[in-house]
């Protein structure tokens, strides 16, 4: 096996994967991927992030609808559940926010974020970050799992990922890296090499 597949065979999940979204370029799936980087973008460890963005789902609020419909007291307790509990509060109502904001920017389907962005994935980043809660990090959380499903954002490797790279003994250059793997696979690759590099921190 090649230092990709090894890579990929201990830590090759996407954070997508993790939270049980199952990514298509449609609105429900997106949306939940919306919902994941907003969790994700607070200072709180991803496994709760993960979590917590279950919770939300068993509790059935996959759409921005049903995010909107929902009371904040009720999302407060989802979050709880999922031990998302510095943040709860405060999360609750960001969630809602982003989903008004979905509404009126985009009609509810952030294909729509992929058209204004133009193909430009500088613009794309921007554009995440008018959400609420989402910065620059979680921004770039957003683009390096959705590259799964919008081809034109690939090849996406955030900072962390091209350290881990350089940790596993990969190049960490963007194109080099994804001359190693398909298309398909780019996402999974970036999640893998986050986790390279976190879990070489923590030795």
């Amino acid at each position: 096996m090649s230092k990709v597949d090894d890579v990929l065979a201990e830590y090759g999940t996407t954070h997508a994967d993790q939270a049980g979204i199952k990514l298509a370029d449609k609105p429900q799936p997106l949306y939940q991927l919306l919902v994941l980087t907003t969790l994700m973008s607070a200072r709180i460890g991803t496994d709760i992030a993960i979590e917590a963005a279950k919770e939300l789902w068993r509790a059935g609020w996959k759409t921005p609808r049903a995010m909107r419909d929902s009371e904040w007291i009720d999302r407060v307790h989802a979050l709880g559940r999922g031990h998302y509990v510095r943040y709860d509060e405060s999360t609750a109502r960001y969630l809602v926010d982003s989903a008004e904001f979905l509404r009126e920017r985009y009609r509810d389907d952030l294909r729509g974020l992929a058209e204004a962005a133009g193909g430009s994935v500088k613009k794309l980043e921007k554009l995440l970050t008018e959400f609420p809660r989402i910065g620059p990090t979680g921004a770039q959380i957003f683009c390096q799992e959705v590259q799964a499903v919008w081809p034109w954002v690939r090849p996406y490797f955030d900072k962390r990922a091209l350290t881990g790279a350089g940790k596993a003994g990969l190049p960490g250059d963007p194109a080099k890296l994804a001359d190693r793997v398909s298309g398909s696979d780019l996402a999974r690759l970036a999640a893998a090499l986050v986790q390279v590099n976190f879990h070489t921190k923590k030795r």
